[in-house]
């Protein structure tokens, strides 16, 4: 008997680093393309992330040089240079929270470096309304923000990362737990009061872009980087991840162990458990 050969489907695109291969790009480079909506991406059918599409590599192939320049990130030095500043005054403009990180690295003295778009500090750069804060004497409001140990460069890529996170959610729970990634788990307690609800979040936040094994200086670093960790900042977080779980919910609740239904009927603040499900009943339809 003939055997018959059955062909594979093609997949629908190719992996990060596959993609970043046939583009000549760095696998960095590549996501962070993605991240910033620069080169669209396809669900993986067998659920392990995006993928990019056969199109939109041939889309790309003749743009691939100003791409990987819209991409380009530099630390410090480099910035300053781009725009034409000492390397000093640059850190005081990153640290006002004028301009914002795109990423960020240990060093080996696990000091973190700040990494920032060319692109931007260039635009940046060529605005009128910013000439003043590249020559002369620093204006004296944020000279006192400075005194008074301003810092916003953690907190501006957090910001930005969220986005990225929200970006690359495929549904209402991952862009929860997408929310969730930048909050201390006891945060999370606070706000979700269903124990379903919260290990559904928890599974599902985002792990930092940068982090050894667990326990480790620089794993422990990278959280403490992706935590917020100001008043209003972390109201902020808490505030977005309750309406992020609101709209999760009402599309589809969190998953429930067998035989232990989401309770319908029962609205938020009034009696649980055993008791207090059949006393609902009792009221509702007399039995």
């Amino acid at each position: 008997m003939t055997g018959i050969a059955i062909a594979r489907p093609r997949p629908l695109g190719c992996t990060f680093g596959r993609a970043a291969r046939e583009l000549g790009l760095r696998r960095s480079e590549l996501e962070l393309g993605v991240h910033l909506g620069r080169i669209r991406t396809v669900p993986d059918e067998g659920g392990g992330g995006g993928r990019v599409s056969h199109a939109e590599i041939e889309r790309l192939r003749d743009r691939v040089e100003s791409l990987r320049e819209s991409v380009r990130s530099v630390g410090t030095t480099e910035s300053a240079a781009l725009m034409n500043i000492p390397a000093a005054r640059f850190t005081r403009i990153a640290k006002l929270g004028l301009v914002t990180p795109v990423h960020w690295y240990p060093n080996r003295y696990r000091a973190v470096v700040w990494l920032y778009l060319a692109d931007e500090l260039r635009r940046f750069a060529a605005e009128e309304d910013n000439a003043r804060l590249l020559t002369g004497r620093t204006p004296g409001e944020l000279r006192d923000r400075l005194r008074a140990g301003a810092d916003r460069r953690a907190r501006n890529w957090r910001g930005r990362h969220c986005g990225f996170l929200l970006r690359a959610a495929t549904g209402p729970w991952e862009r929860a737990g997408a929310v969730a990634a930048f909050l201390d788990p006891g945060e999370i307690d606070g706000v979700l009061t269903d124990p379903h609800e919260r290990a559904q979040v928890k599974s599902l936040r985002p792990s930092p872009p940068v982090h050894g094994a667990a326990g480790t200086p620089t794993a422990l670093l990278a959280e403490k980087l992706m935590t917020a960790d100001e008043p209003d900042e972390i109201d902020w977080f808490r505030d977005d991840l309750a309406r992020a779980v609101a709209e999760a919910r009402a599309v589809r609740p969190a998953p429930r162990p067998a035989g232990r239904p989401h309770p319908v009927g029962i609205e938020r603040g009034q009696p649980r458990g055993l008791r207090g499900w059949l006393r609902h009943l009792h009221r509702t339809t007399g039995l």
